[in-house]
């Protein structure tokens, strides 16, 4: 692996290990700051989740358009020493309001994700980009798994271990890139930056209007929104159905994130050799629709078990989707793309938990006609299904690769 790649791909696992690392330690730390009940603390604790999701959603078209006037290199490394200040600054945080900073700041060096995709983007060749965003998949598979995994394991030496740990890996991974770095931003690439395309309504707008784009931007965007069913309800599905403890849960989360690290660092550049860019998003889309449904079926806990690792072989849709629009926008629209592919992620995070646990709530709680916990596995089954029909119809418009 080239030393800018594995940069790229580490970068991106530290993106990702922000968002979980705070995870198991947040109850403690909350009760530590600001005391009070653990009910009391869970509302802080959504509070520093969707600031999070919400700065990654606003910023990321910013930090994309940036990079394609200013480059990817200064983007990217100024992103990583901002990351390392604010990882001290939750380390030494007394107050909420502190820590809600914190968050907020967090959620805006998590989105060079955008940025990261664009590098990617620029020293791939045509055939080669969703081979490669799925090197990216994979960097957040490992970060999905390594975040809650250090935060917990760190926490036992304190709830402010875990903040030193991440801010010292992202300034050893901000000189690793000052280092091996190079800009890929051309000046027959680079263009000018406008604030109407650098919000996520513009960006959004001015990426739909080219061809072929506006529909996969909505597969991409349903996708997502039913793929968060498992960090929004996975927990509270599997305690409710088969009554696991939080280890089991936990296993469970890492075999599927180990999984989906193999399936699109490894696997899916035979799947591509095989079917394609096109065939690989409906043989995804297909996959998961049958995995939904098993999943919100099953009433066997060992059986759930092992098809949580079975679900992660669909997760071959994101980068063969985004190698799909990376070759179809103009070379100096790459950050602009990726940005807005980031931020449609992270408004996901902010819809799919709402919705996935207000389905959960109607169909657990003592009066519901009908008890199903399952309930919104099928939610996340019919949005797989509307997202295949846009595909299919994207596709006779463009055409399979």
């Amino acid at each position: 692996m080239r030393l800018p790649v594995l940069f790229i791909v580490i970068t991106v696992m530290l993106d990702a290990i922000g968002i979980g690392l705070i995870m198991p330690v947040m109850p403690a730390l909350i009760l530590e700051v600001q005391g009070g009940s653990l009910a009391s603390a869970a509302l802080w604790g959504g509070v520093l989740s969707t600031v999070f999701a919400v700065m990654q959603f606003l910023f990321s078209p910013l930090l994309g358009g940036l990079s394609d006037r200013y480059g990817r290199r200064p983007v990217l490394l100024l992103s990583l020493v901002v990351m390392v200040l604010d990882y001290i600054l939750m380390a030494v945080a007394s107050t909420m309001w502190l820590l809600v900073v914190g968050r907020i700041i967090g959620g805006i060096t998590a989105a060079t994700h955008g940025t990261a995709s664009a590098y990617m983007a620029d020293i791939s060749k045509p055939g080669e980009k969703a081979a490669n965003f799925g090197l990216i998949g994979a960097g957040f598979g490992v970060g999905f798994v390594l975040g809650p995994l250090v935060g917990g394991l760190l926490g036992e030496y304190g709830t402010r271990a875990p903040f030193y740990a991440a801010a010292l890996l992202a300034a050893l991974n901000a000189g690793f890139g000052w280092l091996i770095l190079r800009e890929t931003l051309t000046e027959a690439n680079r263009r000018p930056f406008h604030w109407t395309r650098a919000n996520p309504l513009g960006a959004f707008v001015s990426v739909a209007r080219l061809p072929g784009i506006g529909r996969l931007l909505a597969v991409y965007f349903i996708y997502s929104v039913a793929f968060y069913v498992y960090p929004a309800v996975w927990s509270f599905f599997t305690q409710a159905r088969f009554g696991w403890t939080p280890q089991t849960i936990g296993v469970s989360l890492a075999l599927f994130g180990i999984t989906m690290a193999i399936v699109q660092g490894w696997l899916i550049r035979y799947i591509l050799r095989w079917l394609g860019e096109w065939r690989t998003v409906v043989y995804g889309l297909v996959f998961d629709t049958f995995a939904f449904g098993l999943i919100a079926a099953v009433t066997h806990g060992t059986v759930a078990l092992l098809l949580t690792p079975i679900a992660a072989l669909g997760a071959v849709i994101t980068p063969a989707l985004q190698g799909i629009m990376s070759q179809a926008v103009p070379d100096d629209a790459q950050g602009e793309l990726q940005g807005v592919l980031t931020s449609a992620a992270a408004l996901s995070m902010i819809v799919s938990p709402l919705m996935m646990t207000s389905v959960f709530a109607v169909f657990t709680r003592e009066e519901a006609p009908i008890h199903f916990a399952g309930a919104p596995f099928l939610v996340s089954l019919v949005l797989m299904v509307l997202a295949l029909v846009i595909f299919l119809r994207s596709r006779t418009t463009s055409g399979p690769s």
